[in-house]
């Protein structure tokens, strides 16, 4: 016992964690359009080979909710055989990636992005799994499931089917927010896990016309990628997938690995190793067809909650599910598909940051409107463009604000008139000091006091050169530039 002092605390969380882990692995396996054995494959390997890895000790991998809508776009257009590549090729980059220690970029990606990243994946989860909850097909672009969605309920307004089938949905959605008000003691089984037992309970005593988990087997699930998937790597379009599974898939781990660490007074995240780890599993997610892996707020906070220590417990939690997947299969097919789409609105509803945006348009409305871009890009156009165009506003958020820029002019009458310039002198704010500068009188001396620039790039100062130079021509006061950085400008007389 002396070299597992820890061994019964991250035996008990290994529990949690797997009952936490399991319905959540099949819905976003069903609702990613594969096979529900490869929801679980995922979270076996997520447990026990990324578990076993360096990076993070506490953080748990797995199939997650935010790479859903990625996933079912990419096996729409591409089909399930080209999958595995893709997230092969991922899980490369991510190791690539880490050895050339670039995993704490990540963290430079702004919050604002991330979350406009997760809020608009959780409207494009909510809108497709109402379709699920009814039994009904949804359109493929996420505009469309939303738009489509009065149409829907009319239709299955009109259904006995689709009503059973919303009926299940919505039990589901209602005992996982009923559940965090019972005791603790009761609270000991997750929400999801009760939900969904419960679902499948009155589906069979009542003998309800609802759709269940289709079972097709461990190994007939897994697809080893073939060479005809692996001449398609060169496709645009393959490409743009594997670069968004990859960043979407980094930064939604290292992101959580930030917010373990504060849930706990263990070993911090070493970044680029926790990289690797992620990597290492998706690499061979990837070799067995499987879905991506990232690590899962969800079931790590739950991890740490459940009085884990190592990273034992998540690593036990993924024979757990190797064992039920081995074991229990059978029980996959009992699962009523609605339950697994009540699971993920929830998912999806704690995707959207609300009180968030709230508090950000109060303090920072830059930032707020970069989130809510970025989520209404990712619901009208898709995930890859949609995260593209987030981070594009936050670099011109960034740059904008940076040069940032004051003049300030003194003028007593007599004497050279005075023109400070302070702040950051860039080409974005060119057109406003130039329109300053030029408005000042052309008979009078000036004096252009640069002491307050913290930074002029060379198109403020060759254009201030070029004003200074035509300022003081024949018929006009010469002027005079002063500062730290007069050595690069040009000092007329």
């Amino acid at each position: 016992m002396t070299r597992f002092p820890y061994l019964r605390q991250d035996f008990a969380a290994s529990l949690v964690v797997f009952l936490v882990a399991l319905p959540l692995c099949v819905g976003v396996a069903v609702a990613s359009g594969v096979p529900a054995e490869l929801g679980l494959v995922t979270g076996i390997v997520g447990g026990i080979v990324t578990g076993l890895m360096r990076g993070s000790s506490l953080q748990v991998s797995g199939p997650a909710a935010g790479l859903t809508v990625l996933v079912f776009e990419a096996v729409s257009e591409f089909g399930l055989p080209l999958l595995g590549v893709i997230v092969l090729a991922a899980g490369v980059l991510q190791l690539v990636m880490g050895v050339l220690k670039m995993g704490r970029w990540f963290r430079a990606i702004s919050v604002s992005v991330v979350e406009g990243m997760l809020a608009g994946i959780g409207l494009v989860i909510i809108a497709g799994q109402l379709y699920a909850a009814a039994g009904l097909k949804a359109p493929s672009s996420g505009i469309d499931k939303i738009l489509g969605l009065p149409g829907a309920a009319a239709t299955a307004l009109g259904s006995i089917e689709a009503l059973a089938s919303l009926a299940i949905g919505a039990g589901t959605i209602a005992v996982m927010v009923g559940w965090k008000k019972l005791p603790k003691k009761a609270q000991t089984v997750p929400g999801a896990l009760a939900a969904v037992i419960l679902a499948t309970t009155v589906t069979l005593a009542f003998s309800l016309p609802v759709a269940t988990v289709e079972v097709n087997g461990l190994i007939d699930s897994i697809q080893l990628p073939g060479p005809d998937a692996f001449g398609e790597l060169a496709g645009p379009a393959v490409i743009g997938t594997i670069l968004a599974f990859t960043l979407i898939a980094s930064a939604e781990s290292l992101f959580s690995a930030a917010a373990v660490d504060r849930l706990h007074d263990g070993p911090r995240t070493q970044y680029d190793k926790e990289l690797m780890a992620q990597g290492a599993g998706n690499a061979i997610c990837g070799m067995l067809g499987a879905l991506p892996m990232t690590a899962v707020i969800v079931r790590s906070s739950a991890n740490v909650a459940a009085g884990a220590k190592t990273k034992a417990s998540r690593v036990l939690h993924g024979v757990w599910l190797l064992l039920f997947a081995a074991m229990l299969p059978w029980a996959l097919a009992l699962i009523p598909l609605p339950a697994l789409a009540g699971i993920l609105v929830h998912a999806g509803w704690k995707l959207i940051p609300f009180r968030g945006v709230v508090s950000l348009w109060r303090a920072h409305r830059g930032e707020a409107m970069i989130l809510v871009v970025t989520a209404v890009a990712i619901v009208t156009v898709n995930m890859f463009e949609g995260v593209l165009i987030g981070l594009a506003l936050s670099v011109i958020k960034t740059a904008w604000e940076t040069s940032h820029i004051k003049l300030e002019v003194i003028d007593k009458g007599a004497g050279p008139i005075q023109a400070y310039l302070s702040g950051n002198a860039t080409f974005l704010q060119l057109p406003k000091i130039l329109d300053s500068l030029e408005a000042l009188p052309q008979d009078r001396p000036v004096v252009v006091d640069l002491s307050g620039l913290h930074h002029l790039d060379h198109a403020c100062r060759t254009a201030l050169e070029t004003w200074a130079e035509r300022h003081s021509t024949a018929e006009t006061e010469p002027v005079k530039v002063t500062g730290p950085v007069e050595a690069t400008s040009t000092e007329h007389a």
